[in-house]
């Protein structure tokens, strides 16, 4: 169970790995030749000074947010750590038919979980506690509970028995 948690946790989020030359270019054009009624107000050397500091200021982000990922472990459930999306994908963006039709097949949801907590166990104890060799987690999924995952992690750890109960109230 200890290697699960240390395996299983993460950030909790997937980093997309975006090509930003395309957006530079368009925001370039946006500063260029504004929509009307907005007129131009940079000239053309500055609306491309302006919009090649978006795109580092963008790419800084990226890898701050790359830094992050890599260290924290505040998802005790991080399905892009133990199903991880190919870096093909990953650089195809999470909306491209390709990501999409992955995650749908290989985690059964096309978001990352939310809300992923750990829950107190109670085994009888009048004080639900943390169980070393118990987890219990709730966690909200975009589409559906995420069933390819599940029978994934099935396999992958087969000396856990994972039971999964699906809640579809609304809140």
């Amino acid at each position: 169970m200890a290697r699960f948690r240390a395996t299983a946790a993460g950030a909790g989020v997937v980093l997309w790995r975006h090509d930003l030359a395309g957006p530079a270019e368009d925001w370039f054009h946006r500063l260029a030749a504004p929509p009307a009624p907005q007129r131009r107000t940079l000239s053309l050397a500055g609306a491309r000074i302006l919009a090649g500091q978006l795109r580092e200021t963008v790419e800084q982000r990226q890898a701050q947010v790359l830094d992050q990922e890599t260290r924290s472990r505040a998802c005790p459930l991080d399905l892009h750590r133990l199903v991880p999306v190919p870096a093909p994908l990953l650089r195809l963006g999470p909306d491209h038919p390709q990501t999409l039709a992955w995650l749908w097949a290989h985690w059964g949801t096309t978001e990352p979980l939310r809300h992923v907590m750990e829950l107190p166990v109670s085994r009888g104890r009048p004080t639900p506690a943390r169980d070393p060799g118990r987890l219990w987690l709730g966690f909200w999924a975009a589409d559906w509970t995420p069933w390819p995952a599940i029978v994934q992690l099935r396999q992958n750890w087969p000396m856990l028995r994972i039971a999964v109960r699906p809640l579809y109230d609304d809140p």
